[in-house]
């Protein structure tokens, strides 16, 4: 069983990758929306995989560090790509959430996003030893 919670965000950045005049390289902002899905079994006593309450405190911090801000100055997003973007949420929350699965970061004014599940099970085995 999964749940998910979601927050939004205002931010703007440029691809230091694109080409030089196009307007990725020009600074620009854009509205997006996270979501954090969490997957368990509810548990006996509560009859919840994990209370929303302590989900939102989790992520407060997370959409605090992004909103507003200049994604490109925050330290791991130098190139801050909706991949990228979806990596770092997911380090910042994976010791925070237990049963973290997956986070999907979209970009509403353009009908974009990024689905990032996890690291691989060959790069978790590589962080193991």
């Amino acid at each position: 069983m999964q749940i998910y919670k979601e927050f939004r965000f205002e931010a703007a950045h440029f691809l230091p990758s694109a080409a030089p005049g196009t307007p990725n390289a020009r600074v620009h902002g854009h509205s997006f929306r996270a979501r954090i899905v969490v997957e368990g079994e509810p548990g006996a006593d509560t009859g919840y995989i994990f209370h929303f309450d302590e989900l939102s405190a989790a992520l407060r911090e997370t959409e605090d560090a992004l909103d507003h801000r200049m994604l490109n100055d925050i330290d791991g997003l130098s190139a801050p790509t909706l991949e990228r973007i979806s990596m770092w949420i997911w380090n910042r929350l994976s010791n925070r959430i237990p049963g973290l699965v997956q986070v999907e970061v979209h970009r509403d004014s353009c009908s974009e996003g990024c689905i990032y599940r996890g690291p691989s099970p060959a790069d978790r085995r590589l962080a193991a030893e």
